[in-house]
C-alpha cells in the first residue's frame, strides 16, 4: 500500500511586495519517533515572524521538538502496534490540536482513554499519555502544536 501523499498551499510576500502563493508541493517528510510525520510548517517562536518566502526544514520531531518555542503543523501516521512493548508515555509543554483524516486510534491517559476515529477532534492540554493503533491500518491526524506552560507532576522529559 502506498503511504498517502499531502499538499500543501503556503501564502507570503511575493518578490515585488505583493501577496503571494510562494509554496505549491508535497508535505515535506521528517525524521520522527514514532510513526511517520509531515510537517507542514513550523515556525522558531510565538508570536511568528511571516516576513520572508523561505520554506522550512522538516528537521526532526521528537518530544523534545514538541515543546516550543515555537508552534508545529503536522500530518502524522500512526502505524499499527505491533503489541511488542509498552506504550511510550510522555507530555509535552504544548497544547495540541487535533483532528482524525483516517483510521483510529487510541489517545491513553493515567486514568482513561478514547478511541479517535476519522472526523473527530481533540484538545491535548499537555498531560502525560501515550498513543496506540490496535488496527490493521494507518491512522492520520493533522495537529498543530503550540508552546504552553507545563501542567501535572509524573513527566517524562
Amino acid at each position: 500500500m502506498t503511504e498517502r501523499t499531502f499538499r500543501r498551499v503556503i501564502s507570503g510576500m511575493g518578490e515585488d511586495g505583493s501577496s503571494a502563493i510562494v509554496i505549491d508541493g508535497e508535505v515535506p517528510v521528517a525524521t520522527s519517533m514514532a510513526g511517520r510525520s509531515r510537517v507542514v510548517w513550523r515556525t522558531a517562536g510565538v508570536p511568528a515572524d511571516n516576513s520572508g518566502s523561505a520554506d522550512v526544514d522538516p528537521g526532526k520531531v521528537s518530544v523534545g521538538d514538541l515543546s516550543g518555542p515555537g508552534t508545529l503543523f503536522m500530518i502524522q501516521t500512526f502505524t499499527p502496534d505491533q503489541g511488542d512493548g509498552e506504550p511510550f508515555w510522555h507530555a509535552t509543554d504544548s497544547i495540541d490540536y487535533i483532528t482524525m483524516l483516517s483510521g483510529e486510534v487510541v489517545f491513553v491517559t493515567q486514568s482513561g482513554e478514547a478511541i479517535l476515529r476519522a472526523g473527530d477532534v481533540m484538545v491535548d492540554r499537555g498531560i502525560v499519555h501515550a498513543w496506540r493503533n490496535d488496527s490493521d491500518a494507518d491512522a492520520v491526524a493533522a495537529i498543530v502544536i503550540v508552546p504552553a506552560l507545563p501542567v501535572g507532576e509524573g513527566r517524562t522529559h
